[in-house]
């Protein structure tokens, strides 16, 4: 694509079906001349003030003081989705943004420095409209473009996820199956994981592990803490364990 002649690489993901930008979006000559106006609401720009104090640095300290900055940011949105009674949406507008992009191609395009902001801005309006983000998303997205600080949308998706979660009493759970489950059987463990932990709502996402053989684990509580393991792997690693002891009892009673 000319627009994209900077770079080795373009914005065409067979993997984003819902996000997927059209070939052609770049190609046009007028966008090298485009004049974008972002419809910033000035109360998030201010909420977002604070995160953009957070400035780049090497090391440890730097990897600290981006986390920071990445909670700041999900914070400052959760704020924004609260206050207009829209954060079920926003957490589903978040979710599209992570999908898209864990594109490395898309991820790429946005951290390159060489690449223009307007450009950038114009792709931002593309993925709003495929996406249907709402108005205060594609703001947030904007922003970020300007502040150079798109590189974090990974870490804010996660962030955004703890605080939604809070927000709402939700218990995220993580199940991973060699193949995947049935909605009924989603729905059976979504109940008893809110059994265990006496949340409101419980969200489950899944995962596929070919090495678990059969069966499936469920992963929850702070960070993943917590693990329901059933399945055939661990059952052979409990029968392996159990042969080595048998092993090692009859070479010491010999």
């Amino acid at each position: 694509m000319a627009a994209l002649q900077q770079t080795p690489t373009s914005l065409q993901s067979n993997s984003i079906r819902s996000t997927r930008i059209p070939k052609n979006f770049l190609t046009h000559k007028h966008l090298l001349n485009l004049s974008f106006s972002a419809t910033t609401v000035p109360f998030l720009k201010l909420k977002l003030a604070a995160a953009t104090t957070n400035r780049r640095s090497n090391g440890a300290a730097g990897a600290r003081m981006s986390a920071s900055a990445a909670a700041s940011y999900a914070l400052a949105i959760a704020d924004i989705a609260k206050s207009n009674n829209t954060l079920d949406y926003t957490s589903t507008d978040i979710e599209k943004i992570e999908k898209t992009f864990s594109d490395p191609q898309v991820f790429d395009f946005f951290a390159n420095p060489t690449i223009e902001i307007e450009k950038k801005r114009k792709v931002i309006e593309e993925i709003g409209k495929s996406s249907s983000l709402q108005p205060h998303t594609i703001d947030f997205l904007n922003i970020l473009v300007d502040d150079k600080r798109i590189d974090l949308i990974n870490e804010i998706s996660k962030e955004f996820e703890v605080v939604y979660n809070k927000l709402t009493n939700t218990e995220l759970a993580v199940v991973s199956s060699v193949v995947k489950l049935e909605t009924e059987h989603l729905a059976q463990i979504s109940k008893q994981v809110q059994k265990l932990t006496g949340a409101k709502n419980v969200r489950i996402k899944t995962a596929l592990d070919p090495s678990l053989v059969a069966g499936f684990t469920i992963r929850y509580g702070n960070s993943g803490s917590k693990l329901i393991d059933m399945s055939v792997k661990k059952q052979l690693e409990e029968i392996a364990a159990q042969l080595d002891l048998v092993d090692i009892t009859l070479s010491v009673g010999a």
